[in-house]
């Protein structure tokens, strides 16, 4: 698929994860990656608009022998804008499955 299609929605796929849980950045690009080819180093341009648009906040968290990570999670602003944003998605996805689906001639 064209990188196009995905760019409208990788930011809603980075906060639909982390509206889960709080994640740190290579987490989030191995998740994604499973689901989606999406190129090294897309996530992390993307994790830092969400937080300079202040729908993410960051926090680092020791981990076992390794350093800090640096972990995301979503503010308040941050899940209203998820809400809002996966609903507007949902109705456009299904107007265009419809429109894709329709094989009648009007």
């Amino acid at each position: 698929m064209g990188i196009q299609y995905k760019k409208g929605v990788l930011e809603l796929c980075v906060m639909a994860l982390l509206r889960r849980r709080d994640c740190y950045g290579y987490e989030i690009s191995e998740t994604l990656s499973k689901k989606i080819d999406i190129a090294d180093g897309t996530v992390y341009p993307i994790l830092r608009k969400l937080k300079a648009d202040g729908l993410l906040s960051t926090y680092l968290q020791e981990e076992s022998g390794g350093p800090p990570r640096k972990y995301y999670s979503l503010t308040q602003l941050g899940r209203e804008t998820y809400e809002s944003d996966r609903a507007q998605y949902l109705l456009f996805a299904a107007s265009v499955k419809k429109l894709l689906e329709d094989d009648t001639d009007e």
